[in-house]
């Protein structure tokens, strides 16, 4: 026999007894104590656990599920009840109606899920390559940007926020929380630029419990800030920045003068081909001047006199640990 044992020991909740039918109407209430009402349009019982009801809210159409419900003469706080002194149905035509427009709602709602979820997964597979290829292989930290809107609420005294952009500003070869390299970054994007100006309010130190760690901003509730994500793992980082590099307008990387776009034109890469030249490394050849300079920035080495299906033939070798790193860069993974 299943029991659920509720808040503050209120009430005993035996879930293999059966308290409300099909069609009858529940009500429930929230943490503002507001009142929305449910219709029961189906009871199943599940074994070891007990009935289980299943709910249409009768103003949003949404479909809910839950295996307590309590008898509104015992109502103690937020949850849902039953009339167990005048029980309320509605009517079994205007039931079916209902339900037919909450399975369309929440077929809707899925397929919409849906096309997000392909959308996010092309943003981050387009992404993934994007980064890759600015990635240093020395990089220790990401620089970033990260736009913060406030979620506090001061009369229930809830503080917090959520980010509402993040941007790239740059990479790090140590660990280190210097502020004067995230002042540094920070003029890399116009809506940053005025935290590259010294102001030591806007130097937090919050390496504590809950605290925010190090960041350069205003406030960690409102406002641009800057901070450090150390890189443990390059592939987990790669992932991590996925989707934010999907989006090009995120990369506000300040690029040396006389190095070509971050992005080459697919056609320069088109006439290249990297193939597996020994055990320990691999190799570029073809018309490579377009993007030398990329493959330099990738631990490449040229060389004039290689051998290539039994010919000598100019191109660039890597290191094995590279060929990762290229497939990315060459759109082979």
């Amino acid at each position: 026999m299943a029991k659920y044992y509720s808040l503050f020991g209120k009430t005993t909740t035996d879930t293999e007894v059966q308290v409300v039918k099909e069609n009858q109407i529940v009500i429930g209430y929230g943490y503002a104590m507001n009142e929305s009402r449910y219709v029961v349009y189906k009871v199943e019982h599940i074994n070891n656990r007990g009935y289980m009801y299943h709910l249409i809210n009768t103003d949003t159409k949404e479909m809910d599920s839950t295996d307590i419900i309590n008898p509104l003469s015992k109502k103690f706080g937020i949850g849902r009840y039953y009339d167990d002194v005048k029980p309320e149905f509605m009517d079994a035509f205007e039931l079916a109606i209902l339900l037919q427009e909450a399975q369309a709602k929440a077929k809707a709602e899925e397929d919409k899920a849906e096309k997000e979820r392909i959308r996010i997964s092309e943003v981050k597979q387009v992404g993934r390559k994007r980064f890759a290829e600015i990635f240093p292989e020395d990089a220790q930290a990401v620089i970033v940007g990260r736009l913060k809107q406030d979620e506090s609420d001061i009369q229930t005294d809830y503080f917090a926020s959520s980010t509402q952009r993040t941007v790239i500003l740059g990479f790090s070869i140590h660990k280190r929380d210097i502020f004067s390299e995230m002042r540094k970054h920070a003029s890399n994007f116009e809506e940053t630029a005025y935290l590259s100006e010294y102001n030591k309010d806007y130097e937090h130190r919050e390496k504590y419990s809950m605290g925010a760690g190090y960041y350069l901003g205003e406030s960690k509730y409102h406002g641009w800030i800057i901070e450090k994500v150390p890189v443990c793992d390059r592939t987990r980082t790669i992932e991590e920045f996925s989707y934010i590099a999907g989006n090009e307008d995120n990369i506000r990387i300040n690029k040396p003068s006389g190095t070509l776009p971050v992005n080459p034109k697919l056609e320069d890469k088109a006439n290249c081909t990297m193939v597996e030249y020994s055990a320990k490394a691999v190799a570029v050849f073809g018309n490579t001047k377009p993007i030398k300079d990329e493959l330099k920035a990738m631990g490449g080495r040229f060389n004039s006199r290689l051998t290539f299906n039994g010919e000598k033939i100019a191109g660039w070798i890597f290191p094995k640990s590279k060929e990762q790193r290229l497939a990315c860069y060459f759109g082979l993974d």
